[in-house]
């Protein structure tokens, strides 16, 4: 049984056994059950919101911007759901993490993108969006003379799923269309005030406190590579290798490539020393690879022995053997291939350095050369271009469609580092296939610390640098962090956790703090995480929601000022129609794919 199914039979058990309590008349009088939806309602609280109304202006000129900012955002949202599920409709994509349905709940453990690390941070998070969000509701109908009925929250069986502030029905009716306008938007102008006072903060001094701690940071050894033989697991730290310091990947990357050496000494975490007798192996593939060689994950490793029958046990031995050869004959576990050795390139973008030298946009390319020097993978590539700049013309030697071509290539800039630029995607290692004679997997540490606005330990070779050069970029970056891996091609972010705090280190002013400070980064970042996806949900223009209520009254007055007969009728008719719009567009998004697929 998955979670999802555990969960459905827990919330059953859930409702049987409440339903059993209330009709026995054990549950208070302030508890209504709903099947698995519990509401706890209290009069209390009323007073204090009274008391913090008092400056009625300034809240009605608060409220009056998030009028506005709501209104956009409603429009965005109606745009946006609407064009998705026209395009699901269109083309129904293949049923994948993103769209399975239980990866819509904001609920860790449940949702494949929220780990259970977590879990009390999202739910802190969401009690206080839940806070702020009702009790503007609350704050706004004392500020406009609505009475209030009662007031609670809203229970998934145990769970909090939202909060609410019931408004007196008289005193709601007689309060002019402006003032409920204004009480109506108010719940989702906190939560999108709360964001960016948490992301500011986050932004700031908090990430401004961490730094990446010395080393490449280790989030596994392949099953069966060197590492992984020597003991290096998740959670080391690769300090140094056969005696030369290693911070960067680039560092174990050319350290490793200069080690003659088949075994080598590799320190660890700064205090031990590990001996590895390297071996080399493909660990990844491409689809489509010349070497129609399959590496899926958790497959054991496909061996390399020889190359044009010279046995190679190191990647600098592999470089050498290639090194005045395009084509080769590599030997291995899955027998022996004939391959054009080079950097495989993935894509190459429309509009490019290499597309406007008339290379294909479709189809295999694998680069073999640039200005005369020979590059046999995609590190060589790297470290080709670090010796151009944007404007010099170069030659590129590839392999396409199993034919040889040369391409006259201006070259363009590097938005990470302002070298050389050819306007292409590449895929790590040689001709498709991601060879190794160490076998780690790196963490991508300092990528994480730099997309939140902090340092990222000077590792230039991150291909996201420069990504959050503005304060909009920054937020739209750290929202789609823990869907990294579909959207930025990294590891999705779990926040700072236990588990990877050891690749940081709590610096400067909140260096007292200790670990302190990855606890407030963690509550910080999915508050403002979770509290936007509040504020964006309730700003979808259909009923209950904020959004269908704020429609209404938008409705309301524009239908006042037509020459209709009734009025009334109309409003409805298009609240209604856009409402259903959106919930067909919602249920499109959340069951389309796995329906229509």
């Amino acid at each position: 049984m998955n979670t999802l199914l555990w969960v459905l039979v827990g919330v059953l058990v859930y409702s049987l056994v409440a339903k059993a309590l209330q009709i026995r008349g054990y549950l208070p009088d302030a508890v209504r059950l709903q099947g698995p939806i519990a509401t706890i309602h209290t009069r209390r609280g009323r007073a204090l919101l009274t008391r913090l109304a008092e400056p009625k202006r300034f809240w009605r000129a608060y409220s009056n911007i998030g009028v506005g900012v709501a209104l956009v955002i409603m429009a965005g949202m109606f745009v946006l759901l609407l064009v998705q599920a026209l395009a699901i409709l269109r083309n129904p994509p293949s049923p994948s993490a993103v769209n399975q349905p239980q990866n819509f709940l904001v609920v860790p453990g449940v949702n494949d993108f929220l780990p259970l690390a977590v879990a009390p941070e999202i739910v802190f998070g969401l009690l206080i969006g839940l806070v702020v969000h009702e009790g503007g509701h609350g704050l706004l109908c004392r500020v406009e003379d609505i009475d209030i009925e009662s007031m609670g929250v809203v229970l998934l069986a145990f769970v909090p799923l939202g909060a609410f502030v019931e408004p007196d029905e008289e005193s709601q009716r007689e309060a002019n269309r402006g003032a409920r306008t204004r009480m109506f938007a108010a719940g989702v102008t906190n939560n999108f005030v709360l964001t960016a006072v948490a992301f500011a903060l986050l932004f700031g001094p908090v990430v401004g406190a961490i730094g990446v701690a010395p080393g490449v940071a280790v989030d596994g050894a392949y099953e069966g590579s060197p590492a992984s033989t020597a003991g290096i697991e998740h959670g080391d730290r690769i300090t140094a290798v056969a005696g030369t310091e290693v911070r960067t990947e680039r560092d174990l990357d050319d350290a490793l490539l200069a080690a003659e050496d088949r075994t080598v000494e590799v320190e660890v975490d700064g205090e031990r020393t590990v001996r590895v007798e390297r071996s080399l192996a493909v660990v990844g593939s491409v689809g489509g690879n010349p070497a129609n060689l399959s590496v899926e994950g958790g497959d054991d490793p496909i061996r390399v022995t020889a190359v044009n029958g010279t046995a190679v046990n190191t990647r600098g031995e592999f470089r050498d053997a290639t090194a005045n050869r395009t084509f080769a004959r590599i030997e291995t576990s899955e027998g022996d291939r004939v391959v054009p050795v080079g950097a495989y390139v993935t894509r190459v973008a429309d509009g490019g350095p290499l597309a406007n030298a008339s290379a294909p946009t479709n189809g295999s390319l694998i680069v073999t050369g640039i200005g005369g020097q020979r590059v046999t993978s995609s590190a060589d590539l790297s470290r080709v271009l670090d010796d151009y700049g944007p404007g010099d013309r170069v030659e590129v030697d590839a392999h396409v469609d199993g034919e040889s071509e040369t391409y006259d290539v201006v070259l363009g800039e590097n938005p990470r580092d302002g070298n050389g630029f050819l306007g292409v995607d590449i895929f790590p290692g040689t001709s498709g296939l991601l060879v190794t004679d160490f076998g780690i997997r790196e963490y991508p540490a300092g990528t994480y610390l730099e997309l939140l606005g902090g340092s990222g330990g000077g590792d230039a070779a991150s291909p996201l640098s420069g990504l959050t050069d503005s304060p909009f970029t920054l937020v739209y970056v750290a929202l789609v962090l823990p869907l990294a891996s579909l959207v930025l091609g990294i590891p999705n972010f779990p926040g700072f956790t236990p588990s990877v705090t050891e690749f940081y280190v709590v610096e400067g002013t909140l260096a007292p703090l200790g670990d302190g400070v990855f606890i407030l980064a963690n509550v910080l970042f999915w508050a403002a995480w979770v509290n936007l996806q509040l504020g964006l949900f309730n700003c979808i223009p259909g009923y209950p929601l904020d959004g269908g209520r704020i429609l209404r009254m938008c409705a309301e007055a524009v239908v006042s000022r037509l020459p209709v007969g009734d009025g009334e009728r109309l409003v409805r008719t298009i609240t209604t129609g856009i409402g259903l719009t959106m919930l067909a567009s919602l249920l499109l998004m959340i069951f389309g794919p796995q329906l229509l697929s």
